[in-house]
């Protein structure tokens, strides 16, 4: 085995081209800048090895930015990889160069399992990727269509709380209330709402906690099985000639049978559409994709492939995002309590204790809509966006050669201290005053949880609608503690795309509204 990986070692040496951080000559007659570069490479994996340290991928590129400023370059195998993180080189990456850095690329684990090629996530910029998008943000995810689909939200938001009040009034052999873990149903009411909009499954989130539904379970195994296969590093993606070490382990083994097993549950899912009849007002996201499939421009893809793609792209953006979202946004509160209690009040105003907060309240909760910014500025979905550029261009001042990676760096663009006063600091009231005018929604490049230029989430709409909603009734609707009345573990989880909390998120909750309320 050694002797092997000495011969691929040497054999690769030659292939090895770092790119130079001195100004060269290109012919004698134009005068190109290259970005840093991080020294150290080595032969074949480039700076492959610095990531096995143990540190956070982005912890160790913020200290990498700090010795070679902004913006560098590193070596990941075989790609040659642009770090950003600074505001004004990422404006000009999705302003200036928008078009070139439109292609976000995919890994063997998507491609093997999530219909890459035929996907809004992954699909190149191209004609039916434009396609994909219009349908997207115009059909699916539209002003209109959001409101169309408000009751079918509500109601599964509503179930959900239904039973987290069942729970409170459990208690345990000593009389005492049974702690809740937040972070589990976060991840039940997601998988209810998104489950219910995009195929009209009820309550399926519901019926996977109680395993009493075979489908729901089965479901929720394959989903979980992917989230664990996308999350390992697979050398294959940087070093194809080490692909062998993967199929040695039986991982790709592994990707196929779960794509194969997720291709038959969704097939299954789109045949029962086919064969129903929806009113246009219960129309969920798959009855809309067959319904104006037909007239859609499919650039020679195979329409039932482009129906589920989309399909899954919604759930897989959907579900573990605003779960994760919303279980960083409730440690921050436990572990900030003025915040807390000055989200409750806000409440308490405007809606009262005669009735839950209801969708049209979610628009006035001035300091709630600026606990969800500050979260997501300290705990972004991604501490890292990923693009690939499509030819040669110019950022920041240097030459970037076409098909080099864009890395940006999100966790240290939204702590920088010339931006960001206490940076590190829990404070919404930022977002009240000096940057009360910046959005999550990908024009203001200081704060970019949902991505930014052509790529960015077309669900933002959706996603903060639902967070929010389910936020206010949960702050209105009970008195939270943590275990012992210690502060919540803030440990973020190792390895993966998402920036997971690493440890559950129990809490006792005690009901302050009149009964009557919570059974609705």
């Amino acid at each position: 085995m050694a002797a092997l990986l000495a011969l691929v070692l040497v054999y690769n040496l030659r292939m090895i081209k770092l790119p130079s951080s001195k100004t060269t000559s290109l012919k004698g007659k134009k005068i190109i800048t290259r970005p840093p570069a991080v020294t150290g490479a080595w032969p074949v994996l480039g700076h492959l090895h610095l990531f096995g340290s143990g540190e956070h991928p982005h912890e160790m590129l913020s200290k990498l930015a700090e010795k070679y400023g902004p913006a560098f370059t590193m070596k990941f195998g075989k790609h040659t990889t642009l770090v950003v993180s600074d505001t004004r080189v990422v404006k000009e990456c999705f302003t200036t160069n928008d078009t070139l850095f439109s292609n976000r690329p995919s890994t063997i684990a998507f491609d093997l399992m999530t219909y890459a090629t035929d996907s809004i996530a992954f699909t190149p910029y191209s004609p039916y990727w434009r396609e994909l998008r219009k349908i997207s943000t115009l059909k699916l995810l539209s002003n209109n269509r959001l409101e169309s689909i408000k009751q079918l939200r509500t109601s599964e938001v509503s179930v959900c709380f239904k039973e987290l009040y069942d729970l409170t009034n459990k208690k345990n052999d000593n009389g005492a209330p049974v702690p809740i873990d937040l972070k589990r149903w976060f991840d039940e009411v997601s998988n209810n709402v998104i489950m219910r909009v995009i195929f009209g499954k009820q309550n399926f989130g519901s019926k996977i906690v109680r395993g009493e539904d075979q489908e729901a379970v089965q479901y929720k195994k394959i989903m979980d099985e992917l989230s664990r296969l996308s999350s390992l590093t697979m050398l294959s993606d940087m070093v194809p000639l080490l692909g062998w070490v993967e199929y040695f382990k039986g991982d790709l083994r592994a990707m196929k049978r779960t794509g194969k097993e997720l291709n038959s549950i969704l097939q299954k899912w789109l045949e029962e559409h086919k064969s129903k009849k929806s009113t246009d007002d219960r129309q969920d996201f798959m009855d809309v994709m067959l319904s104006i499939s037909k007239e859609t421009q499919l650039y020679g893809h195979d329409q039932d492939t482009f129906i589920k793609a989309t399909c899954l792209a919604m759930i897989m953006g959907g579900t573990n995002s605003t779960e994760v979202a919303l279980t960083w946004v409730l440690s921050l509160l436990m572990n900030n309590r003025y915040a807390l209690h000055k989200a409750r009040e806000e409440i308490d105003l405007l809606v009262g204790k005669n009735r839950q907060v209801e969708d049209s309240d979610v628009k006035n909760l001035t300091y709630m809509n600026a606990i969800i910014k500050e979260t997501m500025r300290l705990y972004p979905l991604g501490f890292l966006l990923e693009r690939d550029t499509k030819e040669d261009c110019e950022v920041g001042g240097f030459n970037i050669e076409g098909g080099t990676r864009l890395l940006i760096n999100v966790w240290k663009l939204q702590r920088d201290p010339n931006v960001w006063t206490d940076p590190m600091e829990f404070k919404p009231e930022r977002f009240l005053t000096e940057n009360a005018d910046i959005d999550v929604g990908g024009q203001h490049f200081e704060l970019l949880p949902f991505g930014a230029g052509r790529r960015v989430c077309p669900g933002v709409s959706f996603a903060l609608q639902f967070m929010h909603l389910v936020l206010a009734r949960l702050i209105h609707g009970y008195d939270m503690e943590t275990l012992n009345g210690e502060d919540v573990d803030l440990s973020v989880g190792s390895g993966g795309h998402v920036n997971i909390k690493s440890t559950p998120l129990e809490l006792v909750l005690t009901p302050r509204l009149h009964p009557e309320l919570y059974d609705c």
